[in-house]
C-alpha cells in the first residue's frame, strides 16, 4: 500500500555575520525565525504532513554557522525526512543551506518571509528577499532542485498553497522512487503497446517489478473460494445493493468478490504498493471469472490496480494519487472516440475498472458481465501518462472539464479539451498511447514540480 504521510524537516536559517544594527540584526532573524516555524507546526500539521524541527540544536534552535550543519544533518535522517524546508530569517546562509539539502537529498523547499519594516529613519532589519535570491544560486551551483514559493507573508494564501502542495509532491516522490508494484500475469496477446522495460525502470526510478504467477493466482483464489465463505457472501450482498446485476453476472457474484479478498492478499504478502495486473483474457479462462467489477472496491480501499498489464498507466496513477494524498481516485479512462458533434469532446472510457465511489450523483450503476457501467461525476480533471520511447521517459499532462455526451456502456467521463485536435495528434505521434489516467483537479503544476526530483522523467505538458 501507499504510504501518504510525509515528514519535512525544518530548517530556519540567518546570516552568520557580525551584527550591524539596522541592517543584520541577528534578534530579529531569530524572532522571525521562530515566529515561523511555530505558525508552520500549528497549522500545517496534519494526519498526512508532520514536521522535524532544530529545536535544541544550539542556543536559538536556528541554524547560522558551518559548526552545526553534522548535528542537522543526522537529526534529519535519524527522523527519515522525506523533504527539506529552507527558511530565510534574513539574507540567509548559502552555505549551511547547501550542505543540509545536499546530504539529505530530499525535495527542496525555499521560502523567506517577506519584509514589511521600514523605520522612520531608513532602518531595515533583515532583507529576506534579497537572500533568497543568493541561496537558490546556490542549490542551482550545487546541482540541488527545489521549489520556490515566491518571497510573501506568512499568512498569505499563496504561503499555504505552495506549502500543501510541495509536501504534496514530496508525497510523490517518496512513493515513486523504490516503489514494488507486483506485475500479475502477462499482458494480453495483442496489446503490443503496454510492453515495458523491468530493467528500466529498476535502473532509472528504482522501481521493482515482483512477478506473481498465474498458478499462484489461481491457488490463492480457489483456496478463497473454499474457506472464506461467509466474507464472500458478504461481499455478494453489498454488490448487490450498490449495482443492477444482469442474468451473467448474478450467478457468480461470489467470484467476483473473490477477487477482492485475493487481491488484498497479494498486496499483504508481496509487500506491494501497486498492482499491474492481467484482467479479462487468462483470468476468465483459469477462474472462470473476471476481477472488472472487484477492481472498483479495491479502488475505494486505496489499491491501485491497474488494468490489462499496462505498467506505465499504472504507476501514473501512484503518482496521481500521492498528488492528493489519497484523498481522489484516479482511473484508467482511455481515449476512445470523438463526440459525434464537438471535436473537442473526447469519450474517456473503460470497461468497469473505476471507483465506485466516482459514480455521478442521480445516476444508476450496473454490473453487466461482471463489469461496472457507470458515469462519472462532473468536475475538473487532470489526464496524464507516463510512458516512453528508446528508454527516455515522459509522463504527457492535460486537463479537461467534464461535459454532456452519448449514453453509452462501460464507465465513462465525456470530457472537453481546449483542443482536442492537438492533443490527438501529439499522442498518435507518440511516445503515449489510449491508455491515460484521470484524477480530479488541477495537478499539472504539481506534476511539473514532481518531474524536477525524477531526473530520469521529463515533464510532457499537452495543452
Amino acid at each position: 500500500m501507499l504510504n501518504y504521510h510525509v515528514k519535512i524537516g525544518l530548517v530556519p536559517i540567518r546570516r552568520d555575520v557580525t551584527p550591524r544594527p539596522g541592517i543584520f540584526n541577528w534578534e530579529k532573524a531569530e524572532e522571525r525565525c521562530a515566529g515561523a516555524v511555530a505558525y508552520i507546526e500549528e497549522h500545517f500539521t496534519t494526519e498526512n504532513i508532520s514536521f522535524v524541527d532544530l529545536q535544541g540544536i544550539n542556543e536559538v534552535n536556528v541554524l547560522y554557522s558551518d559548526r552545526d550543519v553534522d548535528a542537522v544533518i543526522d537529526r534529519f535522517r535519524a527522523e527519515k525526512v522525506d523533504a527539506v524546508f529552507l527558511i530565510n530569517g534574513n539574507f540567509g546562509n548559502e552555505e549551511v543551506a547547501g550542505a543540509v539539502a545536499k546530504a539529505i537529498g530530499k525535495p527542496v523547499l525555499l521560502w523567506g518571509p517577506q519584509d514589511m519594516v521600514f523605520e522612520a529613519d531608513g532602518t531595515r532589519y533583515t532583507d529576506t528577499q534579497c537572500g533568497l535570491f543568493g541561496m537558490s544560486r546556490q542549490l542551482q551551483r550545487m546541482n540541488i532542485p527545489f521549489t520556490y514559493i515566491e518571497n510573501c507573508q506568512i499568512t498569505d494564501p499563496i504561503f499555504a498553497e505552495g506549502l500543501r502542495k510541495f509536501a504534496a509532491v514530496a508525497c510523490a516522490v517518496k512513493n515513486f522512487t523504490g516503489m514494488r508494484v507486483a506485475q500479475v500475469g502477462m499482458r494480453p496477446k495483442p496489446f503490443c503497446s503496454v510492453i515495458f522495460n523491468e530493467s528500466d525502470l529498476m535502473d532509472k526510478f528504482d522501481i521493482h517489478v515482483i512477478p506473481v504467477n498465474l498458478a499462484v493466482i489461481q491457488d490463492k483464489y480457489n483456496r478463497i473460494l473454499q474457506t472464506r465463505k461467509e466474507e464472500l457472501a458478504a461481499g455478494v450482498a453489498k454488490l448487490r445493493e450498490m449495482y443492477e446485476i444482469d442474468n451473467l453476472s448474478e450467478p457468480v457474484l461470489h467470484k467476483v468478490y473473490a477477487f477482492v479478498l485475493l487481491y488484498q492478499e497479494i498486496f499483504a504478502e508481496y509487500n506491494v504498493a501497486a498492482v499491474s495486473a492481467e484482467c479479462w483474457t487468462a483470468m476468465q479462462l483459469m477462474l472462470g471469472a473476471m476481477p472488472c467489477a472487484a477492481y472498483p472496491l479495491l479502488a475505494d480501499m486505496g489499491y491501485i490496480i491497474g488494468c490489462e498489464s499496462d505498467m506505465h498507466a499504472t504507476l501514473t496513477q501512484v503518482v496521481l494519487s500521492c498528488l492528493t494524498f489519497g484523498k481522489k481516485k484516479p482511473f484508467l479512462g482511455e481515449f476512445t472516440t470523438r463526440h459525434p458533434t464537438d471535436r473537442n469532446i473526447e469519450l474517456l472510457w473503460h470497461c468497469g475498472p473505476f471507483a465506485y465511489s466516482l459514480k455521478k450523483q442521480g445516476t444508476a450503476a450496473k454490473m453487466v458481465n461482471m463489469r461496472q457501467w457507470m458515469q462519472v461525476e462532473d468536475g475538473h480533471y487532470t489526464v496524464a501518462r507516463i510512458d516512453q520511447e528508446h528508454g527516455n521517459y515522459s509522463i504527457a499532462v492535460a486537463e479537461c472539464d467534464s461535459t454532456d455526451g452519448p449514453y453509452t456502456f462501460g464507465s465513462y467521463l465525456w470530457a472537453r479539451f481546449k483542443n482536442l485536435p492537438e492533443l490527438e495528434r501529439k499522442l498518435i505521434e507518440g511516445p503515449y498511447i489510449h491508455h491515460m489516467s484521470e484524477i480530479e483537479g488541477s495537478l499539472t503544476d504539481s506534476i511539473r514540480e514532481f518531474c524536477k526530483y525524477i531526473p530520469a522523467l521529463r515533464f510532457d505538458g499537452l495543452d
